[in-house]
């Protein structure tokens, strides 16, 4: 499942540094403005307790976690919608990832320079969403003058398509993002046809100094941010650096380090795991034998399609389903007392799944 969620800010807020800490793939960094030019991109494990839990009570001969990519974009200046510092080709990178990962700088340190001479997360936060906000324009104004061609020959298509583009355009010329509008379940398949940037989920991270690690939301910048923000995406903060030195440490390491800064887990784990919730994305697992392993699904997906992304013979003769919950397993102790309780259950082509099923798929070709 290719799901990616891309990295993007202005240059120089550590968007590299915490795409090295979250893939440990030595993306390069510098000191000055465009120093990824290329989109880099890198797997990354999703922390997940229950497969550990899972395993001792299921025991298999190898754990594999979950995994999705994370994309490092280069720095977007003010007015790269019109070709500004290395412009439209990084828009459209973005446009090629599913989710945002924004990265804003909420640190103060005259070693390192800002791009606009001053830290200001609001300000940057408001240049990334205006260079998308008119390039989404740009591609719906370029769009409307086609369909509008189209739908005066009472083109069902072209007709359905125009609505929805003039739904959009005045909230873009607003300086709103499309993703603030109320789409319903019939223009949601126009709304995906359109690509359009603002449509995408977005996380914002903000990237504090070292000495904030332990308690994030004492740094008053990430306050500011979440009430500029509101309720329209999660704000987390992250020590990118301190975080990429942690991902180098052994597993002795790490544990002192995170001791001693008194963190339970580092933060790169938080981000993993709303960045996987924020592509929409859940696990179920299948356990014992020659391996416990997680997988990733789309929220929403029925069984013979979560069977299909282990093999497609599994989806092409599925019969059905033997489920747990990952809860029941844990409370009962194993699969026999799941079963002696109950909780074992049989599901057919019409079952949704949920996150943390432990699955056996049946099936015949």
């Amino acid at each position: 499942m290719a799901l990616t969620a891309g990295i993007v800010g202005l240059p120089n807020v550590g968007k590299s540094t915490l795409f090295n800490a979250i893939t440990k793939a030595g993306a390069e960094m510098a000191n000055y403005p465009f120093a990824t030019i290329d989109p880099n991109v890198g797997m990354v494990e999703v922390p997940d307790d229950r497969l550990a839990r899972i395993d001792e009570l299921i025991p298999a001969k190898k754990i594999v976690p979950t995994t999705f990519e994370f994309t490092d974009i280069a720095g977007i200046v003010k007015g790269a919608s019109k070709g500004e510092g290395l412009g439209n080709k990084f828009l459209e990178n973005i446009r090629q990832t599913d989710a945002i990962v924004h990265v804003v700088r909420a640190f103060d340190d005259d070693d390192i320079t800002h791009v606009t001479g001053k830290v200001d997360p609001i300000d940057d936060i408001d240049t990334i969403n205006l260079e998308l906000i008119m390039a989404d324009l740009d591609s719906v104004n370029n769009r409307l003058s086609k369909v509008q061609r189209a739908a005066k020959g009472r083109d069902k298509d072209a007709l359905a398509e125009l609505a929805v583009l003039e739904k959009i355009k005045p909230v873009l010329e607003a300086g709103q993002s499309a993703r603030t509008i109320d789409f319903s379940d019939e223009e949601q398949p126009i709304v995906k046809g359109l690509f359009l940037l603002t449509t995408k989920p977005v996380l914002y991270v903000a990237n504090v100094a070292e000495d904030d690690m332990a308690d994030p939301e004492s740094n008053p910048y990430i306050a500011q941010i979440r009430e500029h923000v509101q309720n329209e995406s999660e704000v987390i903060g992250i020590a990118a650096a301190a975080e990429e030195e942690i991902a180098e440490m052994d597993d002795d390491e790490k544990a002192d380090f995170l001791e001693m800064e008194g963190v339970t887990e580092p933060g790169l784990n938080r981000l993993i795991r709303a960045a996987y919730k924020l592509l929409g994305l859940e696990t179920f697992f299948t356990a014992g034998g020659k391996e416990t392993r997680a997988w990733t699904y789309r929220k929403g997906t029925k069984a013979p399609q979560a069977a299909g992304i282990i093999h497609s013979d599994f989806e092409r003769g599925f019969i059905r389903a033997e489920v747990m919950s990952f809860e029941d397993l844990d409370q009962y102790g194993s699969p026999a007392a799941v079963k002696e309780a109950g909780r074992l259950r049989l599901e057919g082509k019409d079952y949704v799944m949920q996150d943390g099923d432990i699955v056996e798929f049946r099936f015949n070709v």
